[in-house]
């Protein structure tokens, strides 16, 4: 009997911290992964995984990646530099599926619905982005969309809420747990504020499911489809809860003392906004813990069956071992830079 062939993905970008908690799904699921790193990049060596040391020009990822028929865009620049970057590199990952003949997988996030969101978001949702950042998001789905129209690529965006998991460098692990070792969380927003998060392998898992339903074909997936990924809606307090059990556990505080909360300086964020270039990307950012929301994961779930669902408390402590912070020695966290 002959042996099926395995399925192959190229990342584009798989050095982030996406990147590798999608390499590390795909390899789990038995799909061969191409990793694309930039040339002289340091890499983390995996089983399953490829590394590809390429520049997104027009033909070594396509040469290298042959055979692939997904292609996962992680690419994410640093906040401040957005605008410079997303759209070119959103069209750099578009080109190599499209010479692949590959379809295109996209993680997005909640800034497309603005300010002004519904405590609910589905895909149908109107999009009222009113940040530079929620029309830069909304700009990339353009691409996306004239791509598949044009029969070039077709594309999938799995829309998610804030990370945790896997690594540092979002609010968690920049403002929420920066000050946990002394027994302090630091909460963007009003602690009875509900936001949407995802856990980062959780996330990486469904987007291997639905990469597997390309194949099937029943599957009813558009040129262009966008599914929500429901992840977890939790307020500051309830994070609050589930650290204040952490740093006992830790023995981080006295049984009779309990986890202090504090908030992000907002006014003085909003006023060096105007010299810190990074400053002035956070508070255009502000509203998303003012503003209740969570996601609708309905369609999703009809695709590929219930969403990946890693326990919170066993996520939770992944997260703190991941940053260092229990189970071995623990390490600074740096403030936003």
């Amino acid at each position: 009997m002959n042996n099926p062939v395995q399925r192959q993905v190229l990342i584009v970008g798989a050095r982030g911290r996406f990147g590798m908690a999608a390499a590390k799904a795909f390899v789990e699921d038995g799909w061969k992964v191409l990793a694309q790193a930039r040339p002289g990049s340091d890499v983390v060596a995996g089983v399953g995984i490829h590394w590809l040391p390429l520049e997104l020009d027009d033909t070594a990822p396509t040469q290298a990646a042959g055979g692939a028929s997904v292609v996962l865009h992680a690419l994410n620049p640093v906040f401040t530099d957005w605008e410079r970057e997303c759209l070119p590199l959103v069209d750099a990952s578009l080109q190599i599926a499209g010479r692949l003949g590959a379809r295109m997988m996209i993680p997005g996030n909640v800034y497309n619905f603005g300010s002004r969101m519904p405590a609910l978001l589905s895909e149908d949702v109107p999009q009222r982005a009113d940040t530079r950042k929620g029309l830069l998001r909304m700009a990339m789905e353009q691409q996306l969309l004239q791509a598949a129209r044009a029969g070039a690529v077709r594309s999938v965006v799995l829309r998610a809420g804030e990370f945790f998991g896997s690594g540092r460098g979002v609010w968690f692990d920049r403002a929420l747990v920066r000050g946990i070792g002394r027994g302090r969380m630091t909460y963007p927003g009003s602690l009875d504020v509900p936001a949407a998060w995802a856990y980062l392998p959780d996330l990486a898992r469904a987007f291997v499911r639905v990469a597997n339903r390309f194949a099937e074909p029943s599957a009813a997936i558009a040129p262009l489809d966008v599914f929500h990924f429901q992840g977890h809606s939790l307020t500051g307090g309830q994070w609050a809860a589930l650290l204040d059990v952490a740093v006992h556990e830790q023995r981080w505080l006295a049984d009779d003392d309990e986890l202090r909360t504090t908030t992000l300086p907002w006014q003085l964020i909003e006023l060096g906004s105007r010299v810190w270039p990074m400053w002035r990307e956070l508070a255009e950012l502000r509203y998303l813990w003012q503003t209740p929301h969570a996601l609708a994961g309905g369609k999703l779930a009809a695709l590929m069956g219930p969403e990946p669902r890693t326990p919170l408390t066993t996520a939770l402590n992944a997260t703190l071992h991941d940053l260092g912070l229990v189970g071995g020695a623990r390490c600074g966290l740096r403030a936003w830079a």
